[in-house]
């Protein structure tokens, strides 16, 4: 069973990292400045990575130009995200 999440970015950050949650939605920083889809393909790289999936595995359903996105994660249960996930 797919997990679909909402996810706030920030793009341009040091590095790649998990802030925490804020509420419903997980605060992740991508080191990748929001030009021409890197962000995207950075935040899908690093999630597919965290969650030791394949990238082709996450797919982004909504918020292509937002800083909020909605992901779903093939492979992935409720419960590990949030185990993998700090609080």
């Amino acid at each position: 069973m797919p997990v679909t999440l909402t996810v706030q970015t920030t793009p341009n950050a040091p590095r790649s990292e998990i802030v925490g949650w804020l509420g419903d939605r997980l605060k992740v920083k991508v080191k990748a400045p929001a030009v021409e889809g890197k962000a995207n393909a950075e935040l899908v790289r690093f999630l597919a990575e965290h969650f030791g999936i394949r990238p082709n595995a996450v797919t982004l359903l909504r918020g292509d130009t937002a800083r909020l996105k909605t992901v779903r994660l093939e492979g992935v249960e409720q419960a590990d995200v949030r185990r993998l996930c700090p609080a």
